[in-house]
């Protein structure tokens, strides 16, 4: 039997497989809301076959999207907005699906990749004011962030909660927390860009502080049916930052609190940064983190072929596989590493009769001839 297609639980949560699609940022929403474009991206992905999908980086706050164009659920209009697309993926597809809760910090307020995603001033029409848990900005010549008070500390929290509660509203099966990539979660926790004095800064100890505070204020917002996990990034990939050894202590922690799953990945807090880029560059760091911790790992990075997954798992590097580009660039991806490794995937019934002749039982025994 494969690996990639046999059944894996998250908490409570079963999944028909180990491949998720993680979250893609698709700078498409109009003041946060969804909008036809999340209906149709995420309804084709949600027939993939895939185990799992997460839905993009979803800000908590308005401060916190990193452009102008970032889906937000601050509210129960953005609730309202987002139903009709999950509604839309629950009538048709079996899959998973979770969201990903997210605040920007001081890299929020920046232009669109297309537009060249560099920092937009807070003076221009479509900037703001970022804030961070110091006031070191992101890069040279980038806005200086307001260092976060107590009081902000606080209403980001209540932030990230009152998202969580809308995300379990709206009946979604996990939320994913974003601590990577050089949002605000990952800037508390690298000593790069925490520079604080309080105890919210100086020691590990303390720059985990508050990304476990918000996880905690989630898990006790939602539902026990909910499953609640992280992502981080396991390095900085700058001397001196946030490393693996920092991130396995994370781990600790999280399990600790009842964590459900963490997925792993890298980078993004500094434009220093120097990753080796190559196919699977980031597992070995979800490989060390599953050798230390029983909660679920979730590896990711540059996974693009069907046997590389597969041995991933097998050799017990991961326990799921993420993949973003390379689902985008064939949507169907579950289906054609389902074939090569001679595995079976769900798949719509309208769409049964596509199945190639010599992959008999790709979908499973469909029982539906040729008219």
């Amino acid at each position: 039997m494969s690996m990639l297609f046999s059944p894996i639980k998250l908490g409570p949560l079963a999944l028909d497989n180990r491949i998720a699609i993680a979250p893609m940022c698709q700078y498409s929403a109009d003041e946060g809301l969804a909008t036809d474009w999340h209906m149709i991206h995420l309804g084709q992905l949600a027939l993939s076959g895939a185990g799992l999908l997460t839905i993009e980086a979803t800000a908590v706050t308005p401060e916190g999207r990193i452009s102008p164009d970032d889906l937000g659920l601050w509210s129960d209009r953005h609730a309202a907005a987002l139903e009709p697309v999950i509604n839309a993926m629950r009538r048709y597809a079996p899959i998973r699906i979770a969201i990903q809760l997210s605040h920007a910090g001081r890299k929020a307020s920046s232009e669109v990749p297309w537009r060249g995603g560099a920092n937009i001033p807070p003076d221009h029409a479509r900037g703001w004011q970022t804030e961070a848990p110091s006031n070191v900005p992101h890069a040279e010549g980038e806005t200086v962030p307001v260092a976060l008070d107590a009081a902000g500390l606080q209403r980001i929290k209540d932030a990230f909660a009152a998202a969580a509660r809308r995300a379990d509203a709206l009946g979604l099966d996990a939320i994913e927390i974003h601590a990577a990539h050089g949002y605000l979660l990952h800037q508390f926790l690298s000593p790069l860009s925490n520079r604080r004095e309080d105890e919210y800064g100086g020691s590990l100890e303390n720059r985990m502080r508050f990304p476990l505070e918000v996880f905690d204020a989630i898990r006790a917002a939602v539902s026990a049916e909910m499953v609640v996990g992280m992502r981080i990034s396991a390095t900085d990939w700058v001397e001196g930052g946030w490393d693996i050894e920092q991130s396995v202590a994370l781990a600790h922690a999280l399990e600790a609190r009842g964590c459900q799953f963490i997925h792993v990945s890298s980078g993004g807090l500094s434009p220093l940064q120097k990753i080796p880029v190559g196919p699977g560059y980031q597992i070995e760091f979800a490989a060390r983190i599953k050798r230390e911790s029983t909660m679920p790992v979730i590896g990711v990075g540059l996974i693009t072929e069907a046997k590389q997954a597969e041995t991933i798992l097998a050799a017990g590097q991961a326990d799921m596989v993420a993949l973003a580009r390379a689902m985008l660039y064939d949507p169907r991806w579950p289906w054609h590493a389902a074939a090569e490794l001679g595995a079976s995937v769900t798949a719509p019934p309208q769409y049964w009769r596509s199945q190639p002749h010599e992959y008999k039982n790709l979908f499973g025994d469909t029982r539906l001839g040729q008219r």
